[in-house]
């Protein structure tokens, strides 16, 4: 697709949009609705698709991809009708006889960029919020996934016009043809560092933002915790695709007292959830996405330099080329300038850093950008207390991983160099309206004292009301 059939299709979108038919509730509804029956009656191509691209087997792609989009629908189509309603709020004194409400107005034509980790998730999901709004959209899918984007293109051509919803996807170029227009909103997932790039292009236009970027996501363990379960919940966070998640435990700060332990008990859930041959084909475990990547983590597995930490593994063999499978690896007692620890992993490898106080905790997380996720295993009141009101992060759980992403009533978002901006649930209606204020003023009363000319009288009354 060249430059000036992106510029078309935009004008086509603003052109649909100007007819207010997405403007009508009922319409976005049973737009909605026809979404939700096609994902399901493409069930099977959709788990074929990301088993190409990232080796997932269908009950992972139902459970993080499939399902919470289908359950994202399903909660919006509950709620729509209410989220759209007007909101009426307090009039002021001094603006009486009036009403005023807040109403929820779609942005336009929005630009919908997503990444590759979670294809069908991080797509549809957002579509679910933008289209809730009233909106029209381009979705730019990532051709790293590319099965998977070209399915979601053909599905999404089948029931949408393009000036109401198209999806495209392409190289870097047509990234860059995509950004040189002007959209009323962009919503991104993706790395901090194409995160900029996109905030750059849309300030040439002064346009809106979301961007849902990612970073070292830290777990802290204390010795309050029950070790077997808490190895279990980071274990399986750490491991959902292979650790290709943003808001996987990036590293774990455990108590140096039960440190040892915590890594036999990680070890054996990482057998009793893939075997004792996490690399090979019947494992469940997912594949790293390309070539790139999977050499990228290779080096950090590898944890021969002591800085690194001490590598273990459930295996030997750390690795299978063909299917691009690396066996989940921890790393024991980094040092915090490893390399491991100087950018997200985003794969099966974890570093595991003991700590003698939580205070020690706390200070190193300071040090570093704000995490998207933060996750907390403890038993003790006040240590929970003071892990949420010390640290800024996006989200998280309390002595679990991920779940707090599976919540509709949850607004899943970052802060700071992990993102800005929320979705989920009515949290992704809210991203994707602007929250229009109309004061509606009767007639029958009309204050003489907002007029000139003024006196000393008029004055003392308008303090008395304003102050």
């Amino acid at each position: 697709m060249d430059s000036l059939s992106i510029h078309q299709l935009v004008e086509a979108q603003r052109a649909f949009f100007s007819t207010g038919a997405t403007r009508d509730v009922a319409f976005r509804i049973q737009q909605l609705t026809t979404l939700k029956n096609t994902i399901i009656s493409h069930e099977s191509d959709l788990c074929q698709a990301l088993q190409t691209d990232l080796g997932k087997t269908p009950y992972e792609s139902y459970l993080t991809e499939i399902g919470m989009v289908l359950s994202e629908i399903s909660y919006t189509i509950k709620h729509l009708k209410s989220w759209v309603k007007p909101r009426r709020v307090h009039t002021p004194v001094t603006c009486q006889p009036a009403s005023s409400h807040i109403y929820s107005d779609p942005y336009g034509c929005v630009l919908i960029i997503s990444p590759w980790n979670y294809p069908v998730n991080l797509s549809l999901t957002t579509l679910v919020s933008a289209l809730a709004g009233g909106n029209c959209v381009i979705l730019k899918p990532s051709s790293n996934s590319s099965n998977t984007s070209a399915l979601l293109a053909r599905i999404i051509g089948e029931i949408f016009s393009p000036e109401y919803v198209t999806v495209i996807f392409g190289n870097n170029e047509l990234h860059q043809q995509l950004l040189t227009e002007q959209y009323d909103f962009i919503f991104f997932t993706g790395s901090p560092s194409v995160g900029k790039k996109i905030m750059d292009a849309a300030a040439k236009h002064l346009t809106p933002v979301c961007l849902e970027l990612g970073g070292k996501s830290p777990c802290i363990v204390d010795n309050t915790t029950d070790i077997k379960t808490t190895a279990k919940k980071i274990i399986w966070g750490k491991l959902l695709n292979a650790g290709q998640t943003c808001v996987a435990p990036d590293y774990v700060l455990v108590d140096s007292t039960i440190k040892d332990q915590l890594i036999q008990h990680m070890l054996l859930a990482i057998s009793q959830f893939y075997g004792d041959h996490p690399a090979e084909k019947e494992s469940g475990l997912p594949s790293i996405i390309n070539e790139r990547h999977f050499y990228r983590l290779l080096n950090l597995a590898n944890g021969t330099n002591p800085a690194n930490g001490k590598a273990h593994s459930v295996e030997e063999k750390i690795y299978n080329k063909e299917m691009r499978k690396i066996t989940p690896t921890i790393l024991d007692s980094p040092t915090y300038d490893a390399p491991v620890m100087a950018e997200e992993i985003f794969g099966p490898i974890l570093p595991v850093i003991p700590v003698d106080t939580i205070d020690e905790a706390i200070a190193y997380v300071l040090s570093k950008p704000h995490p998207l996720a933060l996750y907390l295993f403890s038993e003790n009141k006040e240590v929970q207390k003071k892990i949420v009101n010390s640290l800024p992060y996006g989200g998280g759980c309390i002595n679990d991983t991920i779940l707090h992403l599976t919540s509709h009533h949850l607004p899943f978002g970052g802060v700071g160099q992990s993102g800005m901006g929320s979705y989920h649930g009515k949290a992704g209606f809210e991203t994707f309206t602007h929250k229009k204020s109309v004061l509606t003023k009767k007639n029958f009363l009309d204050n003489s004292l907002r007029y000139p000319p003024f006196n000393k009288k008029i004055s003392s009354l308008l303090r008395f009301f304003l102050k």
